[in-house]
């Protein structure tokens, strides 16, 4: 876990109050430095160019998917349609976080095609989701991301766990890569629930239609095209890959970093940075993980188009060295290591996420 270097406390309740509205004004003078170098403006040619690449590889697997026959062959087209399906996700995250349109309505309408009809998530119940993950990233009974379930990310939640999940608990790290591939179908799951009632959901009705496009039309295309039994092993390979390739993205982000008790308060800056980490690798990594990469600066500026971040990276960077803030980046392989490591002492029990030096600095009352 990422150890912060500890400061001093307020002393004072005037004290308290000066430290707060200095953090404010970190932030405000960090937005209008970003502001003053143009990053916060829209890159209309730059996401033009990246959604008609992005169809244009749709295309060509469609045309692989009907001229190819049935075969082995198929499976491979099937990762390339995970693979696809993947970046159309990151590119409907950044309609989501209004980072491609001026118009919120634009971006609104991009996001919840590319959701339900592209992708078969539910832009409604993602929009709810990710909305509290970036409120409150890392922080127990807030952010669903670190909510129990296969996988148990406190030591609090593992105490919970008795019998045959608690054995498997302690080897979760082993099998957390082979229960991504199931993620998914997770999200597919989630997105029937959500439309069908299970969460509020704007625009039910038109989701639960774009939704049956989605879910029953390319189903029923891969069937016509390659027969019944191969497109039963192309739709399990299609899902696996997209469930490893969406999971493998955004887990290397926050998991690991520094866990929120609910009653600790942190300033936005603060909050956004310390919880997140940046992965390393330059452009590829940068296309791979469609600009997740540079998580802090996403958390920092949700509607900055995801090709300025590693533009503000250096300055974020400098900025919160001189403020004695953890900037915390390391490789995706290094990413990996840290989440599984973790996942194995939560397992074991040996990780109180509440023993994070981020709890004692950064308390405000």
């Amino acid at each position: 876990m990422t150890t912060i270097s500890p400061t001093k406390a307020p002393r004072t309740v005037r004290d308290r109050d000066d430290v707060q509205a200095q953090y404010a004004r970190d932030y405000v003078d960090l937005v209008a430095a970003m502001t003053d170098l143009g990053l916060m403006r829209r890159r209309y040619g730059w996401y033009l160019g990246r959604g008609l690449i992005l169809i244009a590889l749709f295309a060509a697997a469609f045309v692989a998917l009907f001229t190819l026959g049935a075969g082995p062959i198929q499976l491979v087209v099937a990762a390339v349609f995970g693979i696809l399906f993947t970046q159309a996700a990151f590119l409907g995250h950044d309609g989501a976080h209004r980072q491609v349109f001026a118009s919120g309505k634009n971006n609104e309408r991009l996001a919840r095609i590319l959701s339900n009809v592209v992708v078969g998530l539910s832009y409604g119940w993602w929009m709810n989701k990710h909305g509290k993950h970036h409120a409150n990233p890392n922080k127990v009974g807030k952010d669903g991301d670190i909510a129990p379930g296969a996988i148990v990310f406190t030591a609090e939640d593992a105490r919970q766990r008795t019998g045959l999940a608690a054995f498997f608990l302690a080897r979760q790290h082993w099998f957390f890569f082979p229960i991504l591939t199931l993620a998914g179908l997770d999200l597919h799951v989630n997105a029937i629930k959500a439309v069908a009632g299970a969460e509020p959901v704007k625009h039910r009705a038109l989701e639960a239609v774009l939704l049956t496009i989605r879910l029953v039309g390319f189903p029923a295309l891969v069937v016509w095209a390659i027969g019944p039994w191969w497109a039963l092993a192309f739709l399990v390979v299609q899902v696996a890959v997209f469930g490893v390739y969406m999971g493998g993205s955004f887990a290397p982000n926050h998991k690991g970093m520094p866990i929120v008790p609910p009653t600790l308060t942190i300033d936005f800056l603060r909050r956004q940075t310390l919880m997140s980490r940046n992965i390393s690798g330059g452009p590829l990594v940068a296309i791979g993980m469609g600009g997740l990469n540079y998580q802090i600066e996403h958390h920092l500026f949700p509607t900055m188009p995801s090709s300025n971040l590693g533009k503000a990276r250096p300055l974020v960077k400098a900025y919160c060295e001189q403020r004695g803030i953890a900037y915390t980046e390391t490789t995706l392989v290094g990413s990996y290591r840290i989440v599984l490591a973790y996942l194995q002492k939560v397992g074991l029990g040996h990780a109180d996420p509440f023993e994070c030096p981020v709890t004692a600095q950064l308390r405000t009352r």
